[in-house]
Formats: structure tokens, sequence, C-alpha cells
């Protein structure tokens, strides 16, 4: 992990079905923005669901997109993502 953090890890997801991991100062409120956030478009069955991601991470079967600055809006869940995960999503076991 040589980028300096910013903000805490969270896994996002949205109204429009966006499954999003990335780094926030502030997840409350209707919009959320992520640093160095990415997307997940699929997520194999081995993770066990879109939570798995938070918990665990993703694995090499899943895809993820590359990671970009945005702004989140229609959140449904703000999720705490655990050591082991946030360690899998800069491992980048999908690439």
């Amino acid at each position: 992990m040589a980028a300096k953090k910013q903000g805490r890890p969270v896994l996002v997801t949205t109204e429009y079905r966006g499954v999003f991991f990335g780094y926030a100062t502030d997840t409350r409120g209707k919009e959320i923005d992520l640093k160095r956030a990415r997307n997940c478009l699929y997520w194999s069955v081995d993770v066990k669901g879109f939570l798995g991601l938070a918990a665990t991470g993703p694995t090499a079967k899943c895809r993820v997109g590359p990671p970009a600055d945005i702004e989140l809006r229609g959140i449904t869940c703000v999720a705490e993502v655990t050591d082991v995960a946030e360690a899998a999503w800069e491992a980048q076991p999908w690439a």
C-alpha cells in the first residue's frame, strides 16, 4: 500500500446496483466522495455475496475496474472493510 490512505476503507452500494470499494472521509449524507474507488462488476460465489467483499475482499475470479476518484449518489449501504479485505483490494488478485 504505497499510496497514502485518504480516509477509511469502505464498501458502498448504490440504488443503481453499483458496488464500490474506496476510501472515504465522510459517509453521512446522500453523496459520498470515494478516493481510489474501484467498481466490482462481478464477484464470484467464493466471495459469499457483496458483504464478503467487505469481509475478505475480492478473489482472482472477480471482475473489478481500475481506480478513480468519484462521487457516488443514491447510497444504500456503507460497510466497513476489514484489514484483510483492504489488503486483498490493494493486492488486486483479479489482475
